[in-house]
Parts: structure tokens; sequence; C-alpha cells
């Protein structure tokens, strides 16, 4: 999918939006620029973002949006696939971490959930661009709603819709469709495979949405 940056800078968030603070890849030591943090988007992005929180609490009042990332540059990235990668190997029992399959079968996950971190500007990671964000909801007290499970977990739990036939999950399944038709009524895409990543302007939005080109590239310093 070709890509034709508009050149439209990234904006901070709001700072009544809540987020998850401190931010976690932060506190892993991912190598973000000096004074160049998550918490931005593109401008038109960020418009769009409160207009879903709008589009939410006309439904559910007192609920919010909750960030958890934003704009995300390729080094970042590439410290999150490893530090991911790391993580799921050091879990394993040492029968399993000498097994080559399993290290592929891990391996295979990891790249399913972790975009390659590309320096081609052809094919950028999505958060690079500042047109994805990874989010999920919080109620009257601030408190995180069911969603069945982690940001970023690696298993089937991730899939948006992995709960709609699961009556134990049904509070969680309901949530992530509230989350859902928010975002795509204010204009986002969903990521087939992860029910908190949404995105606007990118690729993944081109595509899904049968645009002839993406409007956003990556941004390398968070300028």
């Amino acid at each position: 999918m070709a890509i034709h940056d508009c050149g439209e800078p990234l904006a901070p968030l709001p700072q009544d939006l809540p987020r998850v603070s401190p931010h976690p890849y932060a506190c892993l030591g991912a190598p973000y620029p000096v004074g160049r943090g998550p918490w931005r988007l593109r401008s038109a992005v960020v418009r769009r973002l409160l207009q879903a929180r709008s589009i939410l609490q006309a439904t559910h009042p007192g609920w919010d949006l909750q960030i958890f990332d934003a704009w995300r540059p390729i080094a970042v990235q590439s410290f999150m696939v490893d530090h991911s990668l790391q993580t799921e190997l050091a879990r394993a029992a040492p029968s399993q971490r000498a097994d080559p399959a399993w290290r592929r079968h891990v391996e295979q996950q990891v790249r399913r959930l972790w975009a390659i971190p590309s320096e081609d500007p052809r094919t950028p990671p999505p958060h690079s661009t500042g047109a994805a964000v990874d989010l999920t909801l919080v109620d009257q007290a601030g408190q995180p709603v069911p969603m069945g499970s982690a940001i970023d977990a690696l298993g089937p739990e991730s899939h948006p819709d992995h709960f709609a036939a699961d009556s134990r999950q049904a509070t969680a399944h309901h949530n992530r469709l509230q989350l859902r038709q928010a975002m795509l009524a204010a204009g986002f895409v969903m990521h087939p495979w992860e029910w908190w990543h949404f995105s606007h302007g990118d690729q993944l939005w081109a595509w899904r949405t049968g645009q002839v080109k993406a409007r956003y590239g990556a941004v390398a310093d968070g300028g």
C-alpha cells in the first residue's frame, strides 16, 4: 500500500484524557528520544479520538477512553519486539527453550502481535506513523472495565471476537463491542487480531477502507 504523507504534525493528547501512567514501555527502558514521549498522535487523529470519546459517553455517561500507547518510534518497536520474545522464552522450561519448533512457534506469536520494526519508508510499523493508538475503557471511578485480556496478550484472547460465544465472558465481549463501536463511528479501523488497536490514516486504515494510499508514514523523532 502506497503512502503519501500529508505532513500533518503530531499533537499532544489532551491532559484530561486518561492514560496508563507511568507509561509501561518507558518503565522497561524503551529508548524514546529525549523529550519526545509517547503521548502524541497526528492532529486529525487526536480530533477523531475525542469524537470517539463523545460517542462512548453518549451511551455510557462517566465512562472514558484510557490510552495505553500512542506514538511509538521504530527504535521502541524494536526494543519491545525483543523484550516480548525474551519474556516468553524466560517463562518456558529449559527443555522447551531447547526445542527449535517451540521457539519458532513463540517467534511467530510475537511477530503476529508486534509489527516488524522496519525502517523501510514503504512499510512503517503502524505506531511509528502517529496514526495508531492502543486503548481500553475505564468506568466512572476511573477503573478499567473488564475486557477479557490484558493489552499485548499473545494468546488467542487478544482477538476482538474471542469471547463472542463464551457466556462466562459476556461482559468482556460487551465492553469490547462498546470500544469498537465508538472508535469505528469516529472513523478508525480496528486491527483484525487486537481488540485494543485502532488507527486512522495509516496503511491498515487504507487497506481496510479501500483507499488508494495511506495519509501517514513514519515520524522519526516525534517532532
